[in-house]
This record gives structure tokens, C-alpha cells and sequence, in this order.
């Protein structure tokens, strides 16, 4: 693939998950938060699966993949798409899209501290204290108790899917990329999986009163087909060519798409702290970023010394 053909995919990837806040909006006003997810991985599996017989690819067959890509599925899926689902019932969806910007601060740390991927830097753990002050003006503890506070369990049930997709983007490297399978096979069997694990729980999480207004059903079309189905493969394919922390910056433009659609669309307000606490966070990621370069180029540059 050519370097153009990937950034186009970052973009695209950008804009699908980006939107994917308003449509998580538009589909909970009509569905349960399990409802929502349920119908959103079942739909990217049948899309996904529809797009390997099209194309007559193979699934994968190496059992530790698809080992490795139920544990993507339940941490990466399932987990983080019910958290945003219930937060869409309680905050705007331009605030989560905001929170959801984090997303390589998370990566960063993850990769480094937990899956020992990359060396932990100075710059890299200045980028990261700095991205979490950022955080916190936008959550603006100094607004919990007044009448205009937005719901803090809201915003704290999107932190902690911003940790989980923190968690797969690391293990996505680490131990599904190096197996170097079909990008489009690979997403297929995660939301197979995930599908089947929402298929268990549904009983008891899936329930309530359904009510299928055209936008509910457009939300979950483009939510199912789109954010989850083809995004996912545009995601595989980044994480693969570029890595997980480069991967994950595609959390610059998902804020930008998210903010902007909640605020044309639902006429959804945006605080100056939204604002401030995303430009703070984006300052975070940039010094973390660099410092994960910095560490990388290290060793190159001594072995070219040694040479």
C-alpha cells in the first residue's frame, strides 16, 4: 500500500470514529445501551464477513489468533462500546468524543508501562502528566456540584474505555500484528467473537423497550456498517503499518469530527473547557509522541555507532 493510501485510511478512520459519538447518540434514544452494542458488532460482523466472501479471502485458521483476537474482542469491543453506550445516555456526544482523545495518552502508557514495548522517557512521561491535566479541565471538578455540571459518571465511564482501547491498541502489536494476517479477516473474526459474547449477555443487558425511528435505524446502520465494520479494518491495517502509537493518534481528528457534528446536528453546546482540556491533552500526545520516537531512534543510532 502506498503511504498515501494509508493516510487516506487514517482520515477515513478518523472520520468514522469520530461520528460514531453522534450516531451512539441518535441509537440510544430509541435502544437500551446493550441494545445499541449488541445490534452494532452483529451488524460489523455481518459486513465484515459479507466483505470476505465478496472478495473470496480466507479467514484466518492459526487457533492462537483467533485466541489472541477473543481477547481483542471482549477488551477492545464489547467492554469499551458498552461503557460509551450508557455514557451516551448521560453526556453530550461531543464530550466524548473529547475524552475519547486520550486514547494514545492511554496507548502510551500501556505500551511502555504494562506490555514493555517502549522505553519510558522523560518526554514521554511529561507528555502524559501534561495529557492528564488536560483531563481533568475537562472534566472540570470545579463544576460537580453546581447546576450545570455534566454527569461525572458519564465522563468517567468514557475514561474507562479510552484505558481499554489503550490496552488493545498495545496488544493489537504486540501479539495479532506480528501474525501478519488478512486485515480484513482479522477484524471479522474480532467482531464474530465479540458479536457471539454480546449474544450471551444480551439476555441480560439487551433488554428494554425498542423504538426504531429513522434516526435510530440511519445511527445504527452507519454505526454497525461503518464506525465498527469497515473502520476496523482501516484500524488493523494502520496499526500493522504504522504502530500502535502512531495508530492511536487518529484520536486527533475523532474530537474534531465528534464536536462539530454534535454541535450542528444536536445543537449541543461546547464549553470552554472542552476546548481547553482537548488542546491540553493534544499538547500531551504530541510530547509523548515524541518521545517514543526520540527512544526508538536510540538504539539505531548506537548500532550505527557500533557499525
Amino acid at each position: 500500500m502506498t503511504p498515501a493510501g494509508a493516510v487516506f485510511r487514517f482520515v477515513l478512520l478518523g472520520a468514522a470514529w469520530g461520528s460514531s459519538f453522534l450516531m451512539m447518540k441518535l441509537a440510544v434514544e430509541g435502544l437500551s445501551p446493550g441494545q445499541v452494542v449488541l445490534g452494532r458488532l452483529c451488524l460489523g460482523a455481518l459486513a465484515l464477513s459479507l466483505l470476505l466472501a465478496l472478495t473470496r479471502r480466507p479467514w484466518p485458521r492459526q487457533r492462537l489468533l483467533w485466541a489472541h483476537l477473543a481477547v481483542t474482542a471482549g477488551v477492545g469491543c464489547v467492554l469499551p462500546f458498552l461503557l460509551f453506550a450508557w455514557a451516551a445516555e448521560r453526556i453530550p456526544s461531543g464530550l466524548s468524543s473529547v475524552l475519547n482523545s486520550a486514547t494514545p495518552l492511554a496507548t502510551a502508557a500501556v505500551t511502555a508501562l504494562a506490555m514493555r514495548q517502549e522505553k519510558v522517557t522523560a518526554r514521554k512521561t511529561a507528555g502524559i502528566v501534561t495529557g492528564a491535566i488536560g483531563i481533568l479541565v475537562v472534566l472540570s471538578p470545579w463544576r460537580f456540584y453546581t447546576a450545570d455540571a455534566v454527569d461525572l459518571w458519564g465522563q468517567l465511564a468514557c475514561l474507562a474505555a479510552v484505558l481499554c482501547f489503550g490496552v488493545v491498541f498495545s496488544y493489537t502489536k504486540k501479539y495479532v500484528s506480528p501474525f501478519a494476517a488478512d486485515p480484513v479477516g482479522v477484524p471479522a473474526v474480532q467482531m464474530v467473537a465479540a458479536s457471539l459474547m454480546m449474544l450471551a449477555l444480551a439476555p441480560f443487558i439487551a433488554t428494554g423497550n425498542i423504538s426504531l425511528t429513522p434516526p435510530v435505524v440511519i445511527g445504527m446502520l452507519l454505526l454497525g456498517i461503518v464506525s465498527t465494520g469497515l473502520a476496523y479494518v482501516w484500524n488493523f491495517r494502520i496499526i500493522a503499518q504504522w504502530g500502535a502509537t502512531a495508530a492511536s493518534t487518529v484520536a486527533y481528528i475523532t474530537p474534531l469530527v465528534g464536536v462539530g457534528l454534535g454541535a450542528l446536528v444536536l445543537h449541543e453546546e461546547v464549553s470552554w473547557n472542552q476546548l481547553v482540556g482537548a488542546a491540553i491533552v493534544i499538547a500531551g500526545i504530541i510530547l509523548a509522541q515524541s518521545g517514543a520516537a526520540a527512544a526508538e531512534a536510540a538504539p539505531d543510532q548506537e548500532r550505527k555507532e557500533l557499525a
